[in-house]
């Protein structure tokens, strides 16, 4: 499986608005949710009951553990039966949100991952995938550099070896 299957222009927002840790996870899960549907209907544009329970799975898996990877980077994530499948979404920030992180720096690169536990592997290897793109300095630079859905998308299917 490759990143750039679960992750493309329409999944990512650059840039973020929010600049706060929980008004980004809000931002990206109503996107997440709105890209994305949700399974009873829930999924309405605006929030909706889908949105609170991803929101609330998030935000359970960050007081069990903060998902700061370091780097500037942050990989939030939840399991939740309001998804039908794996959806990822990402983002930039203009400027460092506070966050709780292995070494202590702000972030700027999120990636939020969600959905419901049946696709436990497929959320597993896409963690893994993203933490393997953003150790690299280079990658990440490009990322936070890029100006548009596109350019950041482009930037991560050169990083798999692929071509946009």
């Amino acid at each position: 499986m490759r990143l750039s299957e679960l992750l493309f222009p329409t999944r990512i927002l650059v840039p973020l608005k929010a600049q706060s840790k929980e008004g980004v996870l809000r931002e990206l899960v109503e996107f997440l949710v709105g890209v994305g549907g949700a399974n009873g209907g829930k999924g309405r544009a605006g929030g909706g009951g889908a949105s609170e329970d991803v929101l609330q799975a998030v935000l359970e898996r960050e007081r069990q553990f903060p998902t700061g990877i370091g780097y500037g980077v942050a990989v939030p994530h939840g399991k939740t039966p309001a998804l039908a499948n794996l959806i990822v979404v990402a983002g930039t920030s203009p400027v460092p949100v506070p966050y709780e992180t292995i070494d202590g720096e702000p972030v700027r690169l999120f990636f939020l991952l969600a959905g419901p536990e049946s696709q436990a592997g497929a959320h597993v290897k896409a963690l893994s995938r993203i933490s393997r793109l953003v150790r690299r300095e280079p990658v990440r630079a490009r990322l936070l550099a890029a100006r548009t859905p596109d350019e950041f998308y482009r930037t991560l299917c050169e990083a798999e070896g692929g071509t946009a």
